[in-house]
């Protein structure tokens, strides 16, 4: 074996945590992927002999990358970052499919992705490198140019406000099955009174229609009201995992419509994250539901 090929069996290694790291730092698949490859293409330029922790390495290259891409997006961005909805990674219902296990370890699903586009590219970096990939602040300093005890406190901000917007979800597939269903339930049979029940007073349905816009409806009778107006467009739905948590697929003639996610918190539905645009769902990939 060459060294180039050595070279790529080891990157392989370490492929899925990569485009983790990625992926939450992005929140887009097709950015995460790019993020990866050109770590690998930065690699093959580099002196392998002289990497010790080649994980560590890349890891950083990736982080580096991500920053870059977030600062860029910050620079041109009109609208507000947490208007944007991450692309979901959908799984089967039984999540056994070892990839979606993954790529969602440790994850609380699209709610916390939501929060993250909220943050500075920093505090994002930081706090995904930190808090969920266990990356120590004296590794995380030189990737954003600040001290460790700056790096922390990067983190800290990123934690505080983590904290006061992302609830404390259902992390039972079984109950979190159980009260979607409910829910899915309620809105076929046009239950104005069993949606109230299940869901939140003060949950939150976040829309992204494309080019048609974005869409955010709050409390419990408006999002019943969506609800019950979702259920005349018809179509097909059937379970999935998003982002490791009990989700639906929506289609029309077999045609995928849209994806919904949802978080649980304490038996009722606290928000509803829905993607229906037609272009981003065409980029999907759904063929682990078949």
């Amino acid at each position: 074996m060459d060294q180039r090929e050595f070279l790529a069996d080891e990157f392989e290694k370490h492929r899925v945590h990569l485009k983790a790291v990625a992926y939450r730092m992005l929140g887009s698949l097709s950015e995460a992927e790019d993020a990866v490859q050109e770590a690998w293409l930065r690699l093959n330029r580099s002196d392998a002999d002289g990497i010790d922790n080649l994980g560590g390495w890349l890891t950083t290259v990736v982080g580096r990358l991500c920053l870059d891409i977030l600062r860029s997006r910050t620079a041109r961005r009109e609208e507000p970052l947490e208007e944007r909805l991450p692309d979901p990674i959908i799984g089967p219902a039984s999540g056994v499919d070892p990839e979606h296990e993954a790529l969602m370890a440790d994850s609380v699903g699209l709610a916390l992705l939501v929060v993250l586009e909220s943050l500075t590219p920093a505090e994002r970096l930081a706090f995904v490198l930190h808090d969920t990939f266990a990356i120590p602040f004296e590794d995380i300093a030189p990737i954003v140019g600040r001290s460790p005890a700056a790096a922390r406190q990067l983190a800290s901000r990123a934690r505080r406000r983590v904290r006061g917007a992302a609830p404390d979800p259902e992390r039972d597939r079984a109950r979190q099955r159980e009260v979607v269903d409910a829910f899915q339930a309620a809105a076929r049979g046009g239950d104005f009174q069993a949606l109230l029940a299940v869901l939140a007073p003060d949950v939150v349905l976040r829309a992204d229609l494309g080019i048609r816009g974005r869409k955010v409806v709050r409390g419990a009778e408006a999002v019943a009201g969506q609800a019950l107006l979702f259920r005349r467009v018809g179509g097909e739905s059937r379970p999935a995992l998003v982002n490791g948590t009990a989700g639906m697929i929506g289609s029309i003639n077999g045609r995928t419509t849209s994806v919904l996610s949802f978080v649980i918190v304490d038996g009722r539905v606290s928000a509803i994250d829905i993607l229906a645009d037609p272009d981003r769902l065409a980029d999907l990939d759904l063929s682990v539901l078949d």
